[in-house]
């Protein structure tokens, strides 16, 4: 318990973006489920709507951690994909997480 809360007090004191819990999961579960994901599989793996996981992907494309395209083979579904402002993300959030955890075992 207490390595989660001093991760995330050392993130949202940090210059990374603030995302929401939402965000976050989505954010993990692209980077750490192999590819493809969709707008239509994030969702039904989150068990949200549709709109929901568009509005994650919105602020989370704005902050460029992921990008969106269109499936060439089928037109109705949105490809998300990893970028590597997404992957900086990650793995600085892994780093504070094992720093943290160092703290807490001294």
């Amino acid at each position: 318990m207490h390595l989660w809360h001093s991760a995330m007090l050392r993130l949202v004191q940090s210059e990374a973006p603030d995302l929401t819990l939402r965000q976050l999961s989505l954010l993990l579960h692209i980077y750490l489920v192999p590819p493809p994901h969709t707008v239509r599989g994030l969702a039904a793996t989150l068990g949200v709507t549709k709109p929901v996981i568009t509005r994650a992907l919105d602020s989370m494309g704005a902050l460029g951690l992921v990008r969106r395209i269109r499936d060439d083979r089928d037109r109705r579904n949105v490809i998300i994909q990893r970028t590597v402002g997404g992957a900086l993300y990650l793995e600085k959030l892994g780093d504070i997480i094992i720093e943290e955890g160092r703290e807490l075992a001294l």
